[in-house]
């Protein structure tokens, strides 16, 4: 058994550029590979802890994402009608009824422009996520042209800082706080008053409507009621 190992060692010699190329190859699949699930295994997470067990987010039926989606007002007061959607302790639904648009703004430093999500928000859309915490400053009021923007936004983008102006919507936004939504989503997005949003934007429609159910078991019922509403 030792002549054909030496002769195996010593033909890996004569061409270690073959072999040095041939383990470089491999090694370089292997480390695609494994970026590609861990890549995976991250944006999973983050859609994990973006969602919530308790919330329903309703979008239009041939959409993949929030962006795509559009709710008619009709449609939206449908929903607010539904006896599975909670009740606060001040007496108001639980429900939200939001815009999404993507836009573009430019990094700090570089000054390349890169997408950021724009949230169009109600009163509740706060309290049905609780992983976002208020760091500085205050909400917007309703109303007005003033955003919050996740932590990630502030630090990377321009004019997302707090007291900061950005410019969207062919209109100034001034940014009166910022957010933590820790692992989630939300920390990449900028919220702002969702009828001053679709008015800049020349939006007559909602993207999603997301609300809290007054008992989670009851999701597959509402499912099969809404998607047999002609109306919905």
């Amino acid at each position: 058994m030792g002549i054909p190992y030496s002769y195996s060692f010593r033909n890996l010699w004569t061409r270690r550029l073959t072999t040095l190329l041939t383990a470089s190859g491999m090694g370089l699949v292997v480390f695609v590979f494994a970026a590609t699930l861990m890549l995976a295994e991250g944006l999973e997470q983050t859609l994990v802890q973006t969602g919530s067990p308790d919330n329903v987010v309703v979008i239009r039926k041939s959409a993949n994402s929030e962006v795509q989606s559009g709710v008619e007002r009709e449609q939206a007061a449908l929903l607010e009608s539904q006896p599975e959607v909670a009740i606060g302790p001040d007496g108001k639904l639980l429900l939200a009824k939001e815009l999404v648009v993507l836009i573009n703004l430019r990094k700090r430093g570089s000054n390349k422009p890169s997408n950021v999500v724009i949230r169009g928000v109600s009163a509740a859309s706060l309290e049905l996520r609780p992983a976002i915490v208020l760091r500085e400053g205050r909400m917007p009021r309703p109303g007005s042209a003033e955003v919050i923007a996740g932590a990630s936004i502030a630090r990377r983008f321009q004019g997302c800082g707090m007291g900061e102006t950005i410019r969207f919507g062919m209109r100034d936004w001034r940014v009166v706080g910022v957010f933590d939504a820790g692992a989630t989503g939300f920390s990449s997005e900028i919220w702002g008053d969702a009828d001053q949003m679709m008015q800049s934007f020349r939006r007559p429609v909602y993207s999603s409507v997301t609300f809290r159910l007054r008992d989670p078991a009851a999701f597959e019922s509402f499912k099969a009621r809404v998607e047999t509403d002609p109306r919905l």
